[in-house]
């Protein structure tokens, strides 16, 4: 793939700037993680809607991109070695930008792996435990008599605010006072839980009070608030 044009994606929603970085998302948790990495460490890019009520995220042209058929997902015309490189799964795309832009992941190996722990425990417990509450509270499962799917990943979302609280206990962020994808990766998804899902009083949120405030000022950053709507009808 010479050119990102070369790419079938470019063929359903074509760039009108093909020499930026090209990002296929919408405002969801997972999407708002990209959208604010890239306002945060300030590399040019191009939006695109992924209507992923109208299947969009079904279609062969984004599959081409994105197998998994979940946003967000990026295609970069300068990857390594100068070649356009396409990418999905945040976890993978926020530690790309991260070593591309040289930003908000630490060169100190401690730290850089302290880093990517938390980036994991996002992926395999936050987003997937507070999905599952959303689903069962708000959306599809909510209709269903037996409650206990409910109550089980409630349980499991209260227990990672739990863990979160400790850690930010004494901190202005997760790995102390500098700011990285760890909390790029997490704080969507607390803010979620409130906006999206509105599960405040079913996990008794006020009690999280660290989580709290460092969802606070997370929001009050200028970057955070431009990535927010990105990929918004």
């Amino acid at each position: 793939m010479a050119s990102v044009l070369d790419h079938p994606i470019t063929t359903a929603w074509p760039p009108q700037r093909p020499d930026v970085l090209q990002l296929y998302t919408l405002p969801t948790p997972n999407g708002i993680k990209v959208s604010v990495m890239l306002e945060e460490v300030g590399i040019a890019y191009e939006a695109h809607r992924i209507d992923i009520l109208a299947g969009e995220q079904f279609k062969p042209e984004f599959l081409a991109l994105c197998p998994n058929n979940k946003i967000p997902a990026i295609l970069d015309p300068h990857g390594p070695g100068g070649q356009p490189l396409g990418l999905f799964e945040t976890g993978a795309i926020l530690v790309y930008l991260a070593e591309k832009s040289g930003q908000l992941l630490a060169m100190d190996a401690v730290q850089r792996y302290q880093t990517m722990q938390w980036l994991m425990w996002q992926m395999g417990g936050v987003g997937p435990m507070f999905g599952q509450v959303g689903f069962f509270y708000k959306y599809g499962g909510k209709d269903w008599e037996d409650k206990r799917p409910l109550q089980r990943y409630a349980n499991e979302a209260q227990r990672l605010l739990g863990v979160l609280d400790k850690q930010l206990e004494g901190k202005d962020w997760l790995l102390g006072s500098d700011y990285s994808i760890a909390d790029i990766a997490v704080l969507p998804w607390v803010r979620c839980l409130i906006t999206n899902y509105e599960v405040q009083e079913l996990l008794d949120l006020q009690r999280f009070t660290q989580v709290q405030r460092v969802l606070d000022n997370w929001l009050q950053r200028p970057a955070v608030q431009r990535g927010l709507n990105v990929g918004a009808a």
